[in-house]
């Protein structure tokens, strides 16, 4: 790959407009959240306050990540210790992590080739003792949430979604991060918005809202410094745990102003992602799953499927493009991926998940970060089908078509 092509592993830079509001905290020094008095709205405060309303919702809560978010969310909902918690087995190991934190025990769902859930198995394990889901969209890969959110609904389930990779992500559109009782994201130095660290938490529920607030650290009435008017608080005051989960003030002078880039960010993203696609796509061994009907994504990476490899030969495609400065990984081929679900033996029992097993191990994983331009994306596409052509010969007598090989999983 031309070494003109920036790392894609290089963050989304801070635009220009946060930098003198930055100077400002620095000369300052007032970086905590709640020292400022109650009528005066901190950077926090105001980034709450424009999230929820770009995001059609009554309240939002600024996090120190979007791990935080979950593990409040089911907090807030009563998660007892033992309680069973419904998550995808195609997630980051920082969600069944959080059901950990918040005493509950991850039942882990199979996920299908074009990496959303399996929804047989959802519905199989979505038994009366399930106390909540968490509804991760992996990669910003959205599962059928009208058939999520009706099984759900129907048992008196509540949903959490983990909306982590998928900030501007439509479905049927709804808002991503809207349709479940509450919605997380992340703000970690590879998404859509860039403030190296942070989360966000967003509800309609203010019972729910006042729990988490009071819970994220709001100690000695700084829940009053929320401007809500929410009988609630008074009533959790003192009686819930302080697990001091806050945003700082700088972080969110940082994530404020890139909140006006992200409806550009998540055209270019999107327009990247399919561009990519249409490329490799051409490829007989590659395969980039299709979106359902009715969601428009906005993805900053991604992924495709490897059709009839082995192992040694994806190990060899991978390498292949490590070579020419292109990195691809594999999933489940990542010694220690914390994406792949056998990695996370602090669940304990792992269970069997062949569907998502053979997923993993032929699914490639590639960022696309929103600033790369069509001359840079050609360049990745490239080079990725040059790797190919070492292990899989263009001339080849394998072709898509039948639909019968894109279901061959990766032989062991």
């Amino acid at each position: 790959m031309s070494k003109s092509i920036p790392s894609v592993f290089d963050a989304e830079p801070i635009p220009d407009c946060a930098r003198a509001e930055v100077e400002e905290l620095l000369k300052s020094g007032d970086l905590f959240r709640y020292t400022a008095p109650t009528d005066q709205p901190t950077p926090v405060a105001r980034l709450e306050h424009e999230f929820a309303k770009r995001m059609g919702v009554k309240y939002a809560l600024a996090l120190n990540s979007c791990s935080s978010a979950i593990f409040l969310s089911l907090r807030a909902l009563g998660v007892k210790p033992n309680d069973p918690v419904l998550i995808p087995a195609f997630t980051f190991a920082a969600v069944p992590s959080a059901v950990i934190h918040a005493g509950g025990k991850p039942i882990l769902v199979e996920v299908g080739d074009n990496y959303r859930i399996d929804l047989a198995d959802f519905e199989a394990k979505l038994t009366p003792q399930i106390a909540a889901v968490v509804i991760s969209h992996m990669r910003g890969h959205t599962s059928d949430m009208d058939a999520i959110m009706a099984l759900c609904n129907m048992r008196g389930v509540p949903v959490i979604e983990d909306a982590a990779h998928s900030l501007g992500t439509l479905w049927q559109g709804q808002k991503i991060g809207t349709i479940g009782k509450l919605g997380c994201f992340s703000f970690q130095s590879y998404k859509m918005v860039n403030g190296g660290e942070g989360g966000m938490l967003i509800t309609n529920d203010e019972d729910v809202i006042a729990q988490a607030i009071i819970m994220s650290g709001a100690y000695e009435h700084n829940w009053q410094k929320h401007g809500l008017n929410i009988n609630a608080f008074a009533e959790y005051q003192n009686t819930l745990p302080l697990f001091n989960l806050r945003m700082n003030n700088l972080t969110a002078a940082i994530i404020r102003p890139q909140l006006s880039e992200l409806e550009r960010r998540v055209t270019r993203g999107r327009r990247n992602h399919d561009h990519v696609a249409a490329l490799l796509n051409k490829s007989p061994w590659l395969q980039v799953p299709t979106p359902l009907a009715g969601e428009v994504r906005a993805p900053d990476s991604i992924q495709f499927n490897l059709i009839d490899f082995s192992e040694a030969e994806a190990r060899q495609f991978v390498a292949a493009c490590g070579s020419k400065g292109v990195p691809v990984s594999v999933f489940g081929l990542n010694t220690d991926n914390a994406r792949a679900f056998w990695n996370w033996k602090f669940i304990g029992n792992i269970p069997d998940l062949p569907k998502t097993r053979a997923m993993l191990v032929r699914a490639c994983d590639l960022r696309l970060p929103a600033r790369l331009d069509t001359a840079e994306l050609d360049a990745i596409a490239q080079d990725i089908l040059t790797a190919l052509n070492k292990i899989k010969p263009a001339h080849s007598s394998f072709h898509k078509g039948s639909g019968a090989e894109h279901n061959r999983p990766v032989r062991p």
